[in-house]
This record gives C-alpha cells, sequence and structure tokens, in this order.
C-alpha cells in the first residue's frame, strides 16, 4: 500500500512547476558509471523492490524473535470470531484490531475479513502505516484486499516523508507531506505499476493548523516511479486560489525529464517595459534536449533565448546557449546577440580537451539586456580551446584563442587579440641525474593577431618562443639561496617600426641571471588576549627574503608587437625585497591558520629606463612592473616601484586592505579595502576602492560597494538585505537592490527592488518570487539574482 508516497510525488510535481518558472534544468544522464554517482539499481527501472519487513518485536529474555513474515503472509491480533465464512477482528479493550503484512500495518477497532476473498472490511478509528515509505493514513471506512494490496479508502487524511535537497538558494524544511481526500483507490495495472487514484483532495507541506498553501484537485492518478497527472487542479495561497491546472503532468522516474511548456512568467522594467515570458522543454533524448524562452518587452519587442545541452558519449558533454533581442532608440536600447558555449571530452591516453566560446555582439548590447551589474561593467570576453596531456613532468597543450576588450562602448573601440593555433611544451623543474641542479622550460609556436583602432598585425604572425633555466639551491643555518640562469629566444614573423607593422622579422634573444634569498624566520609565541578568543597562545613570525635579477639582450622592446604575457618581457637590472608578519594560531581541527598577516614588497631599478624601453608621458608595461602589482606606474624612467602592501585579518571580522604607495609621487596611488563581518544577526561586507595614479596611466575612480541583511536562504520569518554601488567621482549611485523574504515552516514570499544607473542604461525593476520548501520557486526573481 503506497498511495501516500504517491501523493507525495503529486506535491512534488506541483514545486516542479514552479521551479520551471525561476529556471528549468532537467539534470542530463550522469557521464560517469551509474555505481560511482547514483544508488544502485535493479536492471529493470520498473521491477517492483519488496520492501523490508518492519522489524520483529521485542521478546522476554530466553525466547526468540518471530520470524519476518513472507510475501504472501499476514498475521492478526485482536478478539476473534468467524461468522458465515468471515473472520471478524475487534479491539481488546484499548488495543486495536490489527493486521499486519510484510510492508504494512492496518489498525482499526473493527476488521472483518472474507476468508475467500481476502477483502478486509475496517470500521472506526482506521490508521495505516506503509514502513516501505514511511507513510501514515487515517480514515473513517477502508475496503482492502490483502493479497493483491488493492482497495478503497473514505474520508482519508494522513502524511508522508518529504524528500530534502538542501541547494544554494533553496528553501527547505523538515515536514512531512499532509494529504487530505473524500476517498481514496488502490488499483492494480500489472505486477509492477499499482496505481493510486486520490478523488477531491489536496497536498501541502505546510503544517495543518496553519496551512500557507495547498494543491487542490478533483482527481489525482499517480503511478509510482512512472507518471503522476492532476486534473482541474488549483494552487490555493490561505485559502484563496491563485493559479489554475486544466491538467498538469509529471514525470515520476528517476531520469526526470520530459517535453513540456514551461510556466509563463511576466515582470516590468523601466527601461524595457512591460514583459510576459514563456518556454518550451524539448526532452530529445537520453543524451540530449533543448529548451527555449520567449520573452516580449511592449518597448524593444521579442527577445529570444535557447538552450542546448548534451552527452555524447561518457566523458563528453557540450552546454551551448544564445540570447538575441532588438533593440529600440525610443527606449536608448542596442539589439544583438550573446553566444556561450563550454565543452569537454575525455580523448583517452591522457588526452583531455576543454573549450569556451564566448561571442558578444557590442558591448552595448551587454549593457542594454544584462541582468548582472558584474557583467555590465565587465568589459572583457574571452574564448579558448585546448587540448592537453601531462606526462611525468611533461606538459603539452595545443590552444585556439580569442579575447576582446571592449575599451569603450562606442561601437568598434576594442582591442582583439588571437592565437589560431599555438603548440606549447613545458617542463616542471626536473632534477638532472642526482645534482642539486633543477632544468625547466616553456616553449610555443602559434600564429597571432592583434587588431584595435587604426592598428592592425597580418592575419597569421609567426611566434615562436623557447626559455629554458637552471636553477639550484643551497641552505645553511636557516638561510637560503636559489640561483638560477635562463635564456630566452623569441622569433617574430612581423615587427613594429615607429608604430607601424612591417614584414621584418624579429629575433629577441635575452639572457636572465636571478638570486634568490630568504633569511631565517623570526618566531615568538605570546599568550594570547582573551578578547581575541584565539586559544591559548599565539605564533608571530617575520618572513624576510630578497631576489636580484639581472636580464639583457632585450634591444628592441618597441620593436616587439604584443599579443600576451610574453612580448612584455624587457631589460632589467632590480631587486625585489619583501617582508612579510604573521600572527598564527591553531583552529579547531588541530592546524594552524593565519590570524593576522601583512605582507610589504618593494622593487629598486639600477636601469631606470628598462633598456630604453620605458617612454616618457606614455603608459609602459613591462613585465618587471606588472608582476608586482596589477595597476601601471611607469609612465617615464623611474627607479623604484611603488610600496605593495597586503594585509589580512581573519576571524568574527575578516579583512583585507590593498594599497600601492608611490614613494616617487609621495602618495596612495591605489587603494581597496574589503571587510566582511556579522554583527546581531546582521551580515555586513563592504568594499572601497579608489585609484589616483596619473591619468595616463588609468583613469581615476573612486569606489564604494556595499551589502547589509539579516536573514538567510531558511531564516524563518523576516529577512532583508540591501547593496548598493556608489560612484563618488560621478556623484551617483550606479546600481542599488533591496530584498524583502519572508519564510514560513513551508514557503516563502520575495519582493525585491533593482535600480541599474550606469553608461546607457537607467532602468527600475521589480522581481517577485514565491518559493515552495524542498522545491524551488515561481516568479521573476532568480536565484542567481537574490541576495539571500
Amino acid at each position: 500500500m503506497r498511495y501516500c508516497h504517491a501523493f507525495f510525488a503529486l506535491a512534488l510535481s506541483c514545486g516542479t512547476i514552479h521551479l520551471h518558472a525561476q529556471t528549468y534544468e532537467p539534470t542530463l544522464p550522469p557521464q560517469a558509471p551509474l555505481s560511482e554517482q547514483t544508488p544502485k539499481v535493479s536492471p529493470d527501472p520498473n521491477e517492483r523492490v519488496v520492501p523490508p519487513p518492519p522489524p520483529p518485536a521485542p521478546t522476554k529474555l530466553g525466547e526468540s524473535p518471530e520470524p519476518p513474515l513472507a510475501p504472501d503472509e499476514y498475521k492478526i491480533d485482536g478478539t476473534l470470531d468467524t461468522q458465515g465464512g468471515r473472520t471478524l477482528i475487534r479491539k481488546n479493550g484499548t488495543k486495536q484490531a490489527h493486521i499486519q503484512t510484510l510492508d504494512m500495518e492496518l489498525f482499526a477497532d473493527e476488521i472483518d475479513i472474507d476468508e475467500n476473498t481476502h477483502l478486509a472490511d475496517a470500521r472506526g478509528n482506521i490508521s495505516f502505516v506503509n514502513h516501505s515509505g514511511g507513510e501514515k493514513m487515517s480514515c473513517k471506512v477502508a475496503h482492502y484486499n490483502i493479497k493483491d494490496g488493492t482497495g478503497t479508502f473514505y474520508e482519508v487524511t494522513g502524511s508522508a516523508p518529504s524528500k530534502i535537497e538542501a541547494k544554494p538558494g533553496m528553501l527547505t524544511t523538515t515536514n512531512p507531506f499532509y494529504f487530505e481526500g473524500e476517498w481514496a483507490e488502490k488499483l492494480k495495472t500489472d505486477e509492477s505499476h499499482p496505481q493510486y487514484i486520490l478523488h477531491n483532495g489536496f497536498v501541502t507541506d505546510c503544517k495543518p493548523d496553519n496551512i500557507w498553501w495547498k494543491l487542490h484537485g478533483s482527481k489525482f492518478d499517480i503511478i509510482p516511479r512512472d507518471r503522476a497527472i492532476a486534473f482541474h487542479s488549483w494552487m490555493y495561497m490561505k485559502g484563496i486560489p491563485y493559479f489554475y491546472f486544466p491538467a498538469f503532468y509529471k514525470s515520476l522516474k528517476k531520469q526526470d525529464r520530459r517535453s513540456g511548456f514551461l510556466t509563463p512568467n511576466i515582470g516590468n522594467s523601466s527601461l524595457r517595459g512591460q514583459t510576459v515570458g514563456v518556454g518550451y522543454f524539448w526532452a530529445i533524448n537520453r543524451s540530449y534536449d533543448l529548451m527555449y524562452r520567449a520573452q516580449i518587452y511592449t518597448k524593444t519587442g521579442l527577445a529570444h533565448q535557447a538552450d542546448f545541452r548534451g552527452i555524447i558519449r561518457p566523458g563528453t558533454s557540450f552546454d551551448a546557449s544564445v540570447f538575441g533581442s532588438n533593440g529600440s532608440s525610443s527606449s536608448n536600447t542596442v539589439g544583438g546577440y550573446l553566444i556561450n558555449v563550454e565543452g569537454k571530452s575525455t580523448i583517452g591516453k591522457g588526452w583531455e580537451a576543454r573549450g569556451e566560446l564566448r561571442q558578444l555582439s557590442s558591448f552595448q548590447f551587454r549593457q542594454s539586456f544584462t541582468q548582472s551589474f558584474d557583467e555590465a561593467i565587465n568589459s572583457e570576453t574571452h574564448s579558448l580551446i585546448f587540448l592537453t596531456k601531462h606526462a611525468s613532468d611533461y606538459g603539452f597543450n595545443f590552444v585556439a584563442q580569442r579575447n576582446i576588450n571592449y575599451q569603450t562602448a562606442t561601437p568598434g573601440d576594442l582591442i582583439q587579440t588571437r592565437k589560431l593555433p599555438e603548440a606549447q611544451m613545458n617542463l616542471r623543474e626536473h632534477q638532472l641525474a642526482n645534482w642539486p641542479v633543477y632544468l625547466s622550460f616553456e616553449s610555443s609556436y602559434g600564429l597571432e593577431h592583434r587588431s584595435q583602432p587604426e592598428f592592425q598585425t597580418r592575419q597569421f604572425v609567426q611566434r615562436a618562443d623557447f626559455a629554458p633555466r637552471l636553477m639550484t639551491a643551497f641552505h645553511w643555518k636557516g638561510f637560503d639561496l636559489a640561483p638560477s640562469f635562463a635564456f630566452r629566444n623569441t622569433f617574430y614573423g612581423s615587427s613594429l617600426q615607429n608604430g607601424k607593422v612591417v614584414g621584418n622579422n624579429l629575433l629577441r634573444s635575452s639572457r636572465d641571471v636571478g638570486v634568490e634569498l630568504a633569511l631565517p624566520t623570526l618566531a615568538r609565541i605570546y599568550q594570547a588576549p582573551k578578547w581575541l578568543h584565539a586559544g591559548d597562545k599565539l605564533k608571530h613570525t617575520i618572513e624576510t627574503r630578497a631576489t636580484y635579477r639581472y636580464v639583457t639582450g632585450v634591444d628592441d622592446f618597441s620593436g616587439v608587437p604584443r599579443f600576451d604575457e610574453v612580448d612584455l618581457l624587457a631589460n632589467t637590472n632590480e631587486v625585489q625585497m619583501s617582508v612579510t608578519n604573521r600572527v598564527l594560531q591553531r583552529n579547531g581541527s588541530g592546524g594552524v591558520s593565519d590570524l593576522f598577516s601583512w605582507q610589504l614588497w618593494y622593487k629598486r631599478y639600477f636601469d631606470p629606463t628598462f633598456g630604453g624601453a620605458v617612454q616618457p608621458g606614455l603608459r609602459n608595461v613591462v613585465q618587471s612592473s606588472s608582476d608586482i602589482t596589477g595597476y601601471a606606474f611607469l609612465n617615464g624612467p623611474r627607479n623604484q616601484s611603488p610600496i605593495v602592501s597586503v594585509m589580512r585579518t581573519e576571524g568574527r571580522v575578516s579583512l583585507e586592505w590593498r594599497m600601492d604607495y608611490d614613494p616617487m609621487r609621495h602618495q596612495i596611488v591605489n587603494s581597496g579595502i574589503s571587510v566582511n563581518t556579522s554583527v546581531a544577526g546582521y551580515n555586513l561586507s563592504m568594499g572601497k576602492f579608489q585609484l589616483n595614479t596619473d591619468p595616463v596611466l588609468a583613469p581615476k575612480s573612486n569606489q564604494l560597494r556595499g551589502q547589509i541583511s539579516r536573514g538567510g536562504d531558511n531564516k524563518r520569518g523576516w529577512n532583508y538585505g540591501v547593496s548598493g554601488f556608489y560612484d563618488y567621482l560621478k556623484g551617483k549611485l550606479q546600481y542599488v537592490q533591496s530584498q524583502v523574504t519572508y519564510n514560513t515552516d513551508c514557503c516563502g514570499f520575495s519582493m525585491q527592488y533593482r535600480r541599474f544607473n550606469y553608461a546607457i542604461t537607467h532602468d527600475n525593476q521589480f522581481r517577485l518570487a514565491f518559493a515552495i520548501s524542498n522545491f524551488g520557486s515561481f516568479g521573476t526573481l532568480r536565484k542567481q539574482e537574490r541576495i539571500f
């Protein structure tokens, strides 16, 4: 008897269609063997599984437990009588009449069993327990066939355990599913497909004394592990019907993938207008599916999105999506498209292929239609396909790559670099024989291309690079000395003259000598102050090191075309010094973590022009400057770098402060600080980022980012939060997002307001969502856009 379990499945179907309204992503079959990813199942997925019998009743000392029942056996308990071929079971005092089979138990005040048909008629305080699924049910009258497990039940109430799938952003509950019906019947279509039908009933996972939502239907038709159908059903909220399903179908198979229409959604945007969205999911076969969504905007017209996924074979899969829409001059939006494709394949013999394609029609289109602030300000796209293999210390790569950097929103104002293709072979540090000498190298050969406004190389420029390195190490009384020697030969099929591309070949040959010295670590153990809550002891260490590097042979830096970091190598004669302070504590697992750290490093240049590579009044980027800080600082010859500082704390307050102080300009040229903490139930995250360098190097900026919230995904009651990005230089709030959520023990309601105010986009949006515990949410507020 498992119709209660079927009612749980129907409730799951209701939640799933709500999830579809947000995002419909049914799981494709697993790539690895099923034995590695899923519980073992019978070879026939529809084969009926015999549930385990209930545990034997406890016995007195010296007695043996009763043997388990056979699948076709049952036992009865109570006051017994016979009458005309019927066995009459009556309760004995307070102990009810009782029938037990292998997988269920039936209790009632009175039970009559027909000895010929094995039909049990139960009356009075009836309760039913299904041991295989954990369902419990009560009814007033029941007619149940003990042998074949069919029957009818009247005025049914009961519960079934819920399946909790804890996922980020998913509202969960431990409540079981409750159901009621005027009457129910269990049918038997064949040996492996029982069928359950509930008439004029409802299902919910809210507690019966406070029902927030329920699905009420005239008929529920369920075949476990196959499908569930609800006819003429309404979704009720606090007794008010708000959504009607003429007929709703839900697959209950293990691979829950079936074609069907997605739940429509509606919304509003001040930039694009009112919107109505519809969609269709096509489960092509076991390995492929296609989903199409259409959004109709009253101001910009129709937008299309298609997602195509598939598993070609074990270890080989892909996921492709396309989004496109027309723009409108009246709404200041630009039409275009965005294509994203990802794929991977395990080829064999250690070879693996991976790739991602990002094709964006224009930066203006991204800012017109993106729903994410981070995406709106991201001015780059990267596409990469590579074939790789690692054998011992060697690595082999074949690469095709394209990077696009949109400098402004003006059409065509972008820089594009491309490798098509490039072969790479690398060797990690490899010890030579038994000597304390290690060899490593990097090598590549490829066809490169770069284009930008008023500048373009040939479509295919040859570049061959080979860079071996030898190093060794000496240790003495805590001192570590690591000298190294390398040379790099790079051949270019084109070169630059006076900023113009010419066909003359260029050979760059450099020599690189380096020595790294690490001094003994100074350490001291202190008694931890009580206010730190960091245990009994703290350890303070000071680590000091210095690195000298001399590079020569780059005689024509201005003639080298720039494709990637390989081309930034320039002559240098420098020393880098660093000091790191750490305060260490033991964590709960017995390990050691940094409670506080402060790192300082700085470079002194003995060749201020880097062999003539640095030109006054220009933004110069060379390898020696980019490997100390991500901010450009060479606008002319200089003999020292900024002092780079990184300070971090962990614990109740997590803080990171990165700062560059320029001793030549006598000021902080860039600073970024971020803080995360929780106080009295409030979660606070703040960030302040400021760039104050020479305008030749980068435009000034000063932004504040912050978020404060109280609550979480599953906190009952009120949850609220707000986040924003403020630009001090422009004097405006570029983005703000606020959300209020109320969660009950079985569902949740969310409302969010967002405002975009940057570049060409000025948009106000309202988002609503209704979430059902353990299922998903229905509405226009997507999971990736929520504060919690």
